[in-house]
């Protein structure tokens, strides 16, 4: 039998068969209708085996095609795998909680996710499509001419895709144990046996088809039960997105639908719906720019920008993506305040089941929920594929392929690849049993890591002519120590990182990127001295390619040979 196949059935085995043999539940399981559900496991399983079917007749045999899908996606192709890798459970679950539970101050979730595709647009998507090859440790090992600079970005691309898998897993347990009335434990063990099956027979280019076709499920199914809540709710269900207004009013009125809330809870729900009722100006705007650099630092995000076929499309492609994202934020509020209105007493427990609680309270019914489910599950497993691609790429490509073994064939990278494919998957679910938060500030979590040290080393690269790599290094080590700090601190439960903290963790971006920005600028002017001709050529090169500008003239005109040197 083929390693490859050996590979497949020993990880898919562990994860199903360890999905028997656990027994803890998230507390969020017990806020929703428990057992088997017949007609939402059939919607469910009749999709699971769509995904399988689609990344075993898209599987491939080259790296090409394992990890940017031989370069050949189009605009909208990559506009919806775009908006399907980013449409995670905490997109499709998380910000509806956050709404639900904070209110007004849960927007800086959707401003900073959207805002931070400008980010993108204008200055990274097309400069990374012209680089050309597979991944973001390897456009910044390259630029910088370093390997010290690579296997750090590789390094925080394995944190990133484990710390945001880690929230994704925890929204598919949720689901799958609503659904097949497993306990918490179990589901994702399960969850994980079907990433885990597709993943490894397909690579990119079968993930990048499935996320087309999980994007068509998750936004129609995050849209349609929603016109059907509403008009349980007391409006015509026309457009559910402007007509949510007058329940939001009667809300603050304390209207819900089990009748008059006492003032109390009244007060406390007005105070939700009104700005800096909860959290502060300071912690807005820290969490929406954590997001925004956080969003645009992602490697699984900016990986999508070698699979197209060039820069044209890869700029028109972030414009599709975020219209299509555009389409669930905008319904996100809904779902938030129908969930008030179903049950308002539900709390930090219910929060991140909000959008099955509700509906379930409205009596929707099993086909409606089941298919909404169904969607959330696309979610998850949609982003969960993306972040292990990056992750594993980052080990056998960066790691394995070009420092350890530079020598090695295209068939031994590949098979490292998915060995750790399968690894990275069983490390997310360890952590995955004991989330440390609600699905939506785990992954701003993730954010923060990735606008704190990948972001500023490939802004930097690209527009910075002297950055080189003793600055890179000093901004990211910095960045990655101090956010890791912070996250150490808010499991510890100290005031400096927790919520209210003047570093949270959610939301350290704001004063440690700017820092980490001016430590690689500061490190790389002190340090340009020591640099070499070939790195100096180089870099220079590289740049030119990243800007489409000409080769170094003759010898005789030094002015525009230096364009961009030191």
């Amino acid at each position: 039998m083929p390693r490859r196949l050996i590979t497949i059935s020993l990880t898919t085995i562990l994860l199903l068969t360890g999905s028997l043999a656990f027994g803890a539940a998230g507390e969020e399981i017990y806020q929703v209708e428990r057992g088997f559900k017949l007609v939402p496991a059939i919607i469910m399983v009749a999709l699971l085996c769509i995904y399988i079917g689609v990344g075993f007749l898209s599987k491939v045999s080259s790296t090409s095609g394992y990890w940017v899908a031989g370069q050949g996606v189009g605009t909208l192709g990559n506009g919806a795998a775009i908006a399907s890798d980013w449409m995670s459970a905490a997109s499709f679950m998380g910000v509806a909680g956050l709404l639900y539970l904070k209110g007004w101050f849960g927007l800086g979730y959707i401003i900073g996710w959207t805002g931070g595709y400008v980010l993108l647009l204008c200055l990274i998507a097309a400069q990374i499509r012209r680089f050309g090859k597979y991944t973001i440790p390897e456009f910044l090992g390259d630029r910088y001419n370093s390997h010290g600079v690579r296997l750090i970005a590789a390094s925080v691309t394995v944190i990133i895709a484990i710390t945001y898998s880690t929230a994704q897993f925890k929204g598919i347990g949720l689901i799958c144990g609503w659904i097949f009335g497993m306990d918490y434990t179990a589901s994702v063990f399960f969850a994980a046996g079907v990433v885990c099956t597709y993943m490894l027979i397909s690579g990119m280019s079968g993930v990048t088809r499935n996320q087309q076709i999980q994007y068509v499920v998750l936004i129609s199914a995050f849209l349609i039960p929603l016109w059907v809540l509403l008009r349980k709710a007391g409006g015509t269900g026309i457009l559910p997105q402007i007509e949510y207004g007058h329940i939001i009013s009667n809300l603050m009125e304390g209207q819900v639908a089990s009748g008059q809330l006492d003032p109390e809870a009244t007060k406390a729900l007005k105070n939700a719906y009104l700005p800096w009722g909860k959290g502060n100006f300071y912690h807005f705007i820290a969490l929406v720019f954590t997001l925004m650099v956080g969003t645009a630092g992602l490697p699984h995000i900016m990986i999508r920008f070698y699979t197209v076929k060039n820069e044209d499309v890869a700029r028109r492609s972030v414009l599709w993506g975020l219209f299509f994202i555009g389409l669930l934020y905008w319904s996100s509020p809904v779902y938030a305040a129908m969930g008030q209105f179903w049950n308002p007493a539900g709390g930090k427990a219910v929060a991140d089941v909000i959008i099955l609680s509700a509906p379930e309270r409205a009596g929707l019914g099993n086909a409606f929920i089941g298919y909404l489910a169904s969607g959330a599950l696309a979610a998850g497993l949609s982003t969960v594929a993306g972040l292990l691609i990056a992750g594993a790429s980052a080990i056998a490509h960066d790691w394995y392929a070009t420092v350890y073994r530079p020598d090695c064939t295209d068939r031994q990278a590949l098979f490292i690849g998915r060995v750790f494919t399968a690894v990275l998957c069983g490390v997310v679910v360890l952590f995955a049993l004991n989330p440390p938060a609600l699905i939506a500030q785990i992954v701003a979590m993730a954010f923060a890591i990735a606008g704190n040290t990948i972001f500023p080393a490939v802004v930097l690269g690209i527009w910075y002519s002297r950055s080189n790599k003793y600055g890179a290094l000093a901004g990211m080590a910095f960045g990655l120590g101090m956010t890791l700090l912070a996250m150490f601190g808010w499991m510890a439960k100290i005031p400096m990182f927790g919520e209210q903290g003047i570093l949270p963790a959610t939301s350290s971006a704001l004063i440690v990127c700017p820092l980490a920005f001016l430590i690689n600028i500061l490190v790389s002017n002190a340090t340009d001295n020591k640099l070499d001709e070939e790195s100096i050529e180089r870099g220079d090169n590289i740049l030119r390619k990243l800007h489409n500008l000409p080769d170094p003239v003759a010898e005789d005109d030094p002015q525009e040979k230096n364009a961009f040197s030191h």
